[in-house]
């Protein structure tokens, strides 16, 4: 695994947005775009992974919206929750938890896991 495969792309958002959920705080937009100091990818890729994680149930809160040239555009990324069925699969899942072996082993892992 790399840093930059989708399943450790998507633990990484979702680890975040669960810790942040525990605590009670708001969530820093900033750590979980696609240039953050933690992810690091192209935009492209990033939004590929965000709206696959909304249209799987896994997070909600963010506005997918279609421009004139059909361009797909984020929205309201401030509002962004994991849900229960994100918690889920957080905890649940095999490739998820590869992931999160994964970051452990480069000693990359967020700080607010």
């Amino acid at each position: 695994m790399a840093r930059d495969d989708y399943h450790v792309v998507v633990y990484q958002i979702l680890s975040y947005l669960y810790q942040q959920l525990k605590q009670g705080n708001e969530i820093d937009v900033s750590l979980i775009k696609h240039d953050s100091k933690y992810l690091q990818i192209n935009r492209k890729y990033w939004k590929y992974v965000i709206i696959s994680l909304f249209n799987e149930g896994y997070i909600k809160g963010v506005v997918i919206d279609e421009d004139i040239d059909e361009n797909l555009e984020i929205y309201n990324l401030d509002k962004c929750e994991i849900t229960p069925k994100g918690i889920g699969y957080l905890t649940d899942n095999s490739t998820i938890e590869k992931a999160k072996r994964f970051m452990k082993d480069l000693k990359d892992i967020l700080p607010f896991v």
